[in-house]
């Protein structure tokens, strides 16, 4: 169950990264998966899944309603989000040694988040939250697939090619890429017009009907003049 928690909270910051609730979710998953490989001896995975759990949630309600002070949350986010993503990416490649010069990648992280989050968010597409969410989503679907299977904990090559699909996957998809390039497809298709109707035939008016003349009678006899007197 903790691995396939870890990959549906991956696959939902990948798609929906750019709302502050499921992102910081995400962050605080990511958070509870390092501290877990860096403090944790337990091997209980319902213990893993409850602090993974508990951060995600809190990470959910704070980014959720902490509206009012949206830029502070943002920069909090940045930094931890960095930090996480410098120890996951340790992680990835196999550099589990806690030691100093994990710490100082760590708070290089964190800061590097920060100036994402406060120099990327001034656009109207959020490319700092794009490229935080995208992080975050490939190395939490990442983690997770690598602990259902198991050639994948010993095949760093194949985690880091699956690491930088999924990341370019999300980068892409809440860019707004593809949907940019379906619209561009849209808008080159010719339209088709339909072709007018055929005019109706236009019967020919019937001719005017003829005036009755009235022809002067040839058998009358004209009236008499009026110099003819009359017979004696």
């Amino acid at each position: 169950m903790f691995p396939v928690a870890l990959i549906a909270i991956g696959v939902a910051v990948l798609v929906f990264g750019r709302r502050l609730a499921i992102l910081g979710a995400a962050v605080g998953a990511l958070l509870g998966v390092v501290l877990l490989s860096l403090f944790s001896g337990s091997g209980d995975i319902w213990l893993q899944l409850a602090f993974v759990g508990g951060l995600a949630v809190a990470g959910f309600f704070v980014a959720g309603f902490a509206r009012g002070i949206v830029d502070v949350v943002l920069l909090v986010m940045g930094a931890l989000g960095g930090a996480a993503i410098a120890l996951a990416l340790l992680d990835l490649f196999g550099m589990t040694d806690p030691g100093l010069v994990r710490w100082l990648l760590a708070l290089v992280g964190g800061v590097i988040g920060l100036m994402l989050m406060r120099r990327f968010r001034r656009g109207s597409k959020d490319w700092g939250i794009i490229i935080l969410a995208s992080l975050i989503g490939s190395l939490l679907v990442t983690r997770g697939l690598a602990l259902l299977l198991p050639f994948l904990q010993d095949a760093a090559v194949w985690r880091t090619l699956l690491f930088v699909v999924l990341a370019g996957g999300g980068f892409v998809y809440q860019g707004g890429y593809l949907a940019g390039r379906k619209a561009a497809k849209k808008a080159a298709t010719p339209k088709t017009t339909a072709a007018p109707a055929p005019a109706a035939k236009q019967e020919p008016a019937p001719p005017p009907a003829a005036k009755d003349a009235v022809a002067p009678d040839q058998g009358s006899t004209p009236p008499p003049s009026a110099g003819t007197g009359a017979s004696e």
